[in-house]
């Protein structure tokens, strides 16, 4: 039907270009294609043989009868609409689109899907909300407060939300003098994860200073933090974590209340990031480790996250870093997440956030806007229930998030089991947002969204509104929570018995809604906690590094030099973080002079060997390493060879595991044998050199120089949009095993070869790496074996600075 289509819109001559009909279904193919692609990437489903029947798709709102007929298996947890409506609404549109008695000048019905549209599709937030919205907190009047949460709460009940279906049970109430008060219930709201680099400095800024005053919390996003507001009140105490890790350095962490190790986003689950060029300057490069101008692009998986216990490893080396702040993982509403609550629950997180898919749609991409992720009440609500069937609700705090306005929003969420509640759309309302759509583009006309510096001076938001703004929900928390009969949030937690379906729902669309399963409320003994009520053991009081901590005294308190031998086994996990987060809180980003502590360990170390190492640390290790060796390295240097005496060869054998100096910032690495899989995904500026990699070695690296003297692994360098590799081959460059999306082969220069030169004299030097001696023996010729592998935009980029300053050294701009 397609390929007759195209036929017949080119006999009637509809297509602007000439083109034949070939060439036009080949378009049309490669537009299929690549739609595809983008779908089974998002799924994280490699081939067609694994996407058939995976029942990756859960149903909402559609009646069981027509799941098991036609979509056998799929879940559809509160059942909906039957064929019967489905046939109605058809028939309804066919007749608008072509009934004959309509006037030809008639338009159709534009939609307004994705913008809001007079007399279309409903929108939360449309021009009367936002107005009632920011006069409020601008001036100070919550009666006018009242007629925006009035009108939202309206329009929730016309079946815009599932919390619009339900309704409080008529209970005693108590006199709103016995409820606790405003200041002590907005410390648990939360801003939500938006990046520096989404929003502009003014708008980031602005929300952390409201969340501070309040003693609530502000969430950097995931684009990192300037350390200038780690001592003040634009301080975020919320620092994430995600796939990307773009400024996520050891400074970073130390200075947080709460880390966050985003797992997906709400608004687009299994979608990586995109911060297009365009919004990176100077300073957001600068923080985020990256090359102004270039896109920054985050994978959709963490690559050290595969696992439940790989998690629960990366939450071990988060507590080591920065031991008093809690550890958050987010996770996104969807059916199973409580299972996945659980596991996370025993990986030791302190809090789990529930997302919803409502949120976030300012980051998310049309494709992903509609028809991804669910509402927030059904994740939130599994999650809970699974956690008190498993006796695991007493161990963690629940917080959930997505597109919350209200005070009525927070109190169903509390009555369905969150502890704690996240804001971020309705923030950005108040501090100006007037909801153009236009976030990703680098355009918007409020100053929020941009990091235009004309339009940024149009930012008029003021933490006085914010405030105002969380104080009027947490007046309207209170009132609800008198009416209910709670003198407290804990009381409310889970209560949801106190939650019925709202009967006076007459819409057809809504008569086979079933919410039994988000209103069930497990039958358990008094013993089994409700909510958080203990502390996660995270068993680090045991860890190398306090012995590590207590020798290296007089380089914390002098800057004095220390040196130390050390046995390790597989068992020492995450050696040498502990002491790089001592190192950072008392000298910051800088840290000590290179070689300050030099600390020479023997045996085979457990994951996370020098992850998060700090400058002046070195750590050099003869034996052998698992996963995750460097991972977040922040300056440290690492040395890495095999024993004296041992009879292998280095550089054919694997001597450190998966997984090395992922979301590196900054360092040195030099590693004598060959490292597995995905090696230096997301480095973004420390320097490498190892006898060979595995597969997806370089992936997304924005920064740093990696040089590999061995054989690489497939899918080398996929998603690479800054930094420099090099590969040394006695043979033929297998291009095969490189990903050229982003990246070309480029001909070695002589300032690569001085570069080159001098990381192989550093490797002799540390490591006395046979191979390494060989090629600089024989340097005449083995200097021809080497190939340099770069970006084509970051070359762009480095030959107009060198046209600026023809001295410039490319590892000065790395």
């Amino acid at each position: 039907m397609a390929f007759e289509t195209i036929d017949d819109l080119q006999r009637k001559e509809l297509y602007v270009d000439n083109l034949s009909s070939e060439e036009l279904k080949d378009n049309y193919i490669k537009a299929i294609c690549a739609g595809l692609l983008k779908v089974i990437s998002k799924m994280g489903i490699s081939t067609i043989q694994s996407y058939r029947s995976a029942q990756i798709f859960e149903a909402l709102g559609i009646n069981n009868s027509v799941i098991d007929k036609y979509f056998t298996g799929t879940p559809s947890r509160i059942e909906g609409i039957g064929l019967d409506i489905i046939a109605k609404e058809s028939l309804e549109r066919h007749h608008i689109a072509y009934d004959k008695l309509r006037n030809p000048i008639d338009s159709l019905k534009l939609g307004g899907e994705y913008a809001y549209r007079r007399n279309e599709e409903s929108h939360m937030f449309n021009p009367y909300t936002i107005t009632k919205l920011q006069q409020s907190t601008r001036n100070n009047s919550y009666n006018t407060f009242k007629e925006f949460s009035d009108a939202i709460n309206n329009q929730s009940k016309e079946l815009c939300t599932i919390r619009g279906l339900l309704d409080f049970k008529n209970v005693s109430s108590i006199p709103i003098d016995m409820v606790e008060p405003a200041s002590v219930i907005v410390k648990r709201f939360t801003t939500g994860a938006m990046s520096f680099g989404s929003l502009s400095k003014e708008a980031h800024e602005n929300l952390a200073i409201a969340m501070n005053r309040m003693g609530a919390k502000s969430n950097t996003g995931e684009g990192g933090e300037d350390e200038n507001r780690f001592k003040d009140e634009t301080r975020s105490a919320v620092k994430q974590v995600a796939s990307g890790r773009f400024g996520v350095t050891t400074n970073y962490l130390v200075n947080a209340d709460e880390i966050q190790v985003k797992m997906a986003q709400g608004a687009k689950p299994g979608e990586g990031g995109r911060l297009p060029g365009s919004k990176v300057d100077e300073i957001i490069g600068k923080v985020r480790h990256a090359t102004p101008g270039i896109d920054l692009i985050s994978p959709p998986p963490h690559h050290d996250i595969y696992s439940i216990e790989d998690l629960e490893q990366l939450i071990h080396d988060l507590k080591n870093v920065n031991p008093e702040a809690r550890i958050s993982v987010k996770l996104v509403s969807e059916v199973g997440v409580g299972t996945v609550a659980s596991g996370v629950a025993k990986a030791k997180a302190d809090v789990i956030l529930i997302s919803g898919y409502d949120g976030g749609t300012g980051a998310a991409p049309y494709t992903s806007i509609k028809h991804t992720g669910v509402p927030w009440e059904l994740g939130l609500s599994e999650a809970h229930q699974v956690l008190l069937l498993n006796n695991l609700r007493g161990r963690v705090r629940i917080q959930t998030d997505g597109q919350m306005r209200t005070g009525r929003d927070v109190v169903v969420a509390a009555l369905l089991g969150a502890e704690e509640f996240g804001f971020a759309t309705t923030p950005l309302v108040v501090s100006g947002c007037v909801m153009m759509r236009k976030c990703h583009s680098n355009t918007c006309p409020m100053g929020i969204a941009t990091q235009n510096p004309e339009l940024r001076k149009k930012f008029k938001g003021k933490p006085e509104d914010l405030i105002r703004y969380f104080f009027f929900v947490a007046e309207e928390v209170r009132e609800l929570m008198a009416k209910l009969g709670f003198k407290t949030i804990d009381e409310m937690i889970g209560r949801v018995d106190l939650l019925q379906v709202n009967e006076d729902m007459k819409n057809y669309k809504c008569r086979d809604i079933d919410l039994s399963s988000i209103l069930y409320r497990p039958n358990l003994p008094q013993r089994i906690a409700g909510r958080k009520i203990m502390e996660q053991e995270h068993n680090i009081d045991k860890a190398l590094d306090h012995k590590l901590i207590a020798y290296a005294m007089e380089s914390l308190e002098n800057r004095g030099h220390v040196e130390e031998e050390f046995e390790i086994k597989n068992t020492n996990r995450t050696v040498g973080t502990m002491l790089s987060g001592e190192i950072a809180k008392i000298y910051g980003e800088e840290g000590l002079e290179e070689d300050t502590i030099v600390y020479k360990f023997t045996g085979s170390s457990g994951q996370s060997f020098a992850a998060f190492g700090m400058k002046g640390l070195t750590m050099i290790l003869t034996g052998d390493c698992n996963d995750y060796v460097g991972k977040g390295l922040s300056g440290a240097k690492i040395i890495v060879k095999p024993y004296e005496n041992s009879s292998i060869d280095a550089s054919k054998n694997i001597i450190v595991g998966n997984t090395v100096l992922y979301g590196a910032t900054s360092g040195q690495m030099y590693i004598n044998g060959l490292a597995g899989e995905r090696f230096a995904v997301r480095n973004s500026g420390a320097t490498a050199v190892v006898e060979g990699v595995g597969d997806h070695g370089c992936e997304y690296m924005t920064g740093g120089i990696v040089l590999i003297l061995g054989e690489i692994g497939k899918n080398f360098a996929a998603g690479m949009s800054g930094a420099i590799a090099y590969i040394y081959t006695s043979d033929d460059l297998n291009e095969g095993a490189i990903n050229k999306g982003l990246v070309d082969i480029d001909d070695i220069q002589e300032s690569d070869l001085n570069t080159i030169k001098k990381l192989i004299n550093n490797h002799i030097q540390y490591t006395n790496s046979p191979k390494a001696n060989f090629i600089l023996e024989n340097w005449n010729v083995e200097k021809n074996n080497f190939h340099k592998i770069i970006p084509s935009v970051y070359k762009k980029i480095l030959e107009h600075g060198e046209k600026q300053d023809d001295n410039e050294d490319i590892t000065c701009v790395i």
